[in-house]
């Protein structure tokens, strides 16, 4: 499985956080890293384009 290692955007603390996040891709075909906000333990998510 492919990672994502990056700034994410938490929306709880409102600020960018490093984070290291899995890959997927979502039903219309857009690729997503999903990570875990080292602070808060909130999902974060960032959207990294076309497949």
């Amino acid at each position: 499985m492919e990672s994502y290692t990056g700034e994410f955007y938490c929306v709880k603390c409102k600020e960018k956080r490093e984070a290291t996040g899995d890959v997927v891709v979502n039903d219309k075909g857009t690729r997503m890293a999903k990570a875990t906000c080292p602070v808060c333990s909130t999902n974060l998510n960032r959207i990294l384009g076309k497949a």
